[in-house]
């Protein structure tokens, strides 16, 4: 990133490349860069860039000036206005999930979705979180290797979401659950900040198209055979004379299960990589398994799975000493104010029994991450299950393998053995 002066709105300008294979694999010392000289500044790309904690937590909370804005303007940034947006089903969808939207239809279903997945039921799903975290590791136990991405990491949130939803091994065989993982990485292209070339655009398309069909048989089943659980507690969620049309609850359903596979699977293989890393902080957590839930934040804050969030001026506003006129985007970086060292003391140091300050690895306001506690609980599990049965897991962190995506943080692969 190179910062210019020269800009006929005479704001500080940077260029800013999110494709850019260096800020992919280093991140944070970009970040950190830009947090030190032009905090909140504007890029050529078109929108404004916040780095400060404090200024992407005040960017994020404040729902009287900022919010998701005009769905279709936002998406035709990238592509120009003759781009017709919902002619495709993957932004047509993006454009449907509630996060995507602003009160008052982002109020109705955050609050019918929450009343599904309440605290309770996730709090409930600990044993059965357990037991598919250790039947995950039963499969490899003998061969003292695995490549953790696909065979665990993938693995723990797709299932545990397949039994939050109800979805049986006759629903959801292994084969059916890669196709499941796949079609969310090749669909969830859209919610990157860039254009898709024609043959990623084709993809997320039928790819949305597959999930969509497949959540759609799914409560059609539940419609007819009613069980105890997500599906059908989404089925039934009412408020009033209000409920999910079947449009929203496979749009919600599809949200859910890419949330998970999205940030909880990265979250696992960052954490794993960072504490290897980290040799002190791995004895650390394996001495005190119980540290599993502070490691888990400091995994959040340390190397967050979510890099970023936009948000749209409703108003004329002022932040970070720059003046947004309404109508402009903010890039939010989240991973930048989670390592903000007017917040976290010393925070490129990675720390398991870190206390203090609250990271932002789950965005805030009205759209701080519905599966926040399902997240933690999963990675508070996964932290302890892998520091008790392999204590002596060793990985190659010389190199690490990230995947190509800006606004969502993760590895390919990561080949560890014990």
């Amino acid at each position: 990133m190179k910062t210019s002066a020269k800009t006929h709105t005479r704001r500080p300008t940077v260029r800013f490349d999110p494709t850019d294979p260096a800020l992919i694999a280093d991140p944070h010392t970009a970040f950190a860069h830009l947090r030190s000289t032009t905090p909140f500044v504007w890029s050529q790309a078109g929108f404004w860039i916040a780095t400060r904690h404090e200024d992407v937590r005040s960017v994020i909370i404040d729902r009287k000036n900022f919010g998701q804005g005009d769905f279709t303007r936002n998406i035709q940034l990238y592509y120009g206005d003759d781009f017709d947006v919902f002619a495709h089903s993957s932004y047509r969808w993006l454009s449907e999930v509630f996060v995507y939207q602003d009160p008052p239809r982002h109020t109705r279903i955050r609050g019918l979705v929450s009343k599904a997945l309440t605290a309770k039921r996730v709090r409930e799903m600990r044993p059965d979180i357990e037991a598919i975290t250790h039947r995950l590791l039963d499969r490899f136990a003998d061969r003292r290797e695995m490549e953790l991405i696909h065979d665990f990491a993938y693995r723990l949130p797709t299932l545990v979401m397949c039994h939050m939803l109800g979805i049986d091994e006759q629903e959801a065989d292994d084969l059916l659950l890669d196709q499941l993982n796949q079609a969310i990485a090749d669909s969830f292209l859209v919610l990157e900040m860039r254009p898709l070339n024609g043959d990623e655009l084709a993809l997320a398309n039928r790819q949305i198209d597959f999930l969509e069909a497949f959540f759609q048989s799914i409560f059609e089943r539940r419609r007819a055979q009613p069980r105890d659980d997500l599906a059908t507690a989404l089925l039934d969620a009412r408020e009033g004379d209000s409920q999910l049309t079947e449009r929203e609850m496979v749009t919600v359903a599809i949200a859910l299960f890419g949330a998970g596979f999205e940030t909880t699977a990265h979250m696992i293989g960052n954490g794993i990589l960072t504490l290897s890393q980290n040799p002190e902080q791995w004895t650390k957590l394996v001495s005190y398994p119980d540290m599993a839930t502070s490691a888990t934040e400091e995994i959040l804050r340390y190397e967050s799975s979510l890099i970023a969030t936009y948000r749209t001026a409703f108003n004329d506003v002022e932040v970070g000493g720059q003046r947004i006129k309404a109508g402009e985007r903010v890039l939010a970086l989240l991973a930048a104010g989670n390592r903000d060292p007017g917040v976290f003391p010393q925070p490129d140091v990675f720390d398991i029994s870190r206390q203090g300050a609250h990271h932002l690895a789950f965005g805030g306001g009205i759209h701080f991450c519905v599966g926040a506690e399902l997240a933690r609980l999963e990675g508070d599990v996964a932290f302890r299950a892998l520091a008790e049965r392999l204590p002596n897991l060793r990985t190659d962190t010389s190199k690490p393998l990230w995947r190509p995506g800006f606004m969502f943080r993760g590895l390919e692969q990561l080949n560890i053995s014990w």
